[in-house]
């Protein structure tokens, strides 16, 4: 959550997949501190459909149900927010994920799913904003969330990895096509507890064992990217830009190191 440090106040972003988990902490931060947010889903939320910030005017995040992998769904998102707000300062490209499966047997219509809502969404979102942000004094900022998948070999994940490992070279290549006015950047987030660590790492037990391979000793939260989110959207990096930003607690203890010490 947002502390104070870093106001917002007149900045319009849209996040991605912002109705829940790492989606709704970065909203729920950029509500707090002060900006006005749009938020997006292919199916509709429920009771999540309107997440309220801490704030005493109890605002709320508008929500457009749309499915970002349609380009043009994409581009109305976009629309939605400036069409509300008249300007757009920050697209944060959240949506994402991946369940397990091994490429062996993953089947096309999988692979083609998995690599357009990490890759492609990602893609056409930028487009859309970025034809807003030329025409605007100011610019603006894309921040792509990644993941540290793209960084070693996922076995389970390939898609979704290889993906990820594209939408690192999309950040830096937009970072030089659309300077200087538009900024992009991307968050490669590692291990991260979103309430489903338990059923994913085999109970608490395996979760714990998981965690103790991160030398700060946790695993990120939701929390920990939206903190991230809100700093490069501050006004203190204004020199960043087609960076990949690694928040993955230290990384994870060289298997090599521990198979020395007899370990597994």
């Amino acid at each position: 959550m947002a502390d104070g440090s870093v106001e917002l106040i007149g900045h319009v972003a849209v996040v991605t997949g912002g109705t829940r988990g790492v989606g709704a902490a970065i909203t729920e931060t950029l509500l707090a501190a002060g900006a006005e947010v749009i938020i997006c889903g292919r199916g509709d939320p429920g009771e999540n459909r309107e997440i309220v910030g801490p704030d005493d005017a109890g605002r709320q995040a508008s929500f457009v149900q749309a499915d970002i992998r349609d380009a043009d769904d994409a581009a109305r998102v976009v629309a939605a927010a400036t069409e509300q707000h008249g300007h757009l300062d920050l697209l944060v490209n959240n949506a994402g994920g991946s369940p397990q499966a091994y490429a062996a047997t993953a089947s096309p219509r999988f692979v083609t799913a998995i690599v357009s809502l990490n890759l492609l969404a990602p893609f056409f979102c930028a487009q859309a904003a970025n034809a807003v942000m030329q025409d605007q004094e100011e610019g603006g900022q894309i921040i792509n969330i990644g993941s540290v998948a793209a960084l070693r070999p996922s076995p389970g994940t390939a898609a979704y990895a290889a993906a990820k490992a594209g939408l690192i070279n999309l950040t830096e290549s937009l970072a030089v096509e659309w300077a200087p006015k538009v900024r992009v950047n991307c968050i490669s987030a590692g291990l991260l507890d979103s309430g489903a660590g338990p059923e994913h790492y085999g109970g608490h037990e395996g979760m714990a064992r998981v965690a103790a391979t991160v030398p700060l000793g946790r695993m990120g939260t939701p929390d920990d990217v939206a903190g991230l989110v809100l700093a490069l959207a501050g006004p203190f990096t204004p020199y960043l830009s087609g960076a990949n930003v690694v928040l993955h607690g230290g990384g994870e203890w060289p298997a090599f190191l521990r198979a020395a010490e007899g370990g597994p």
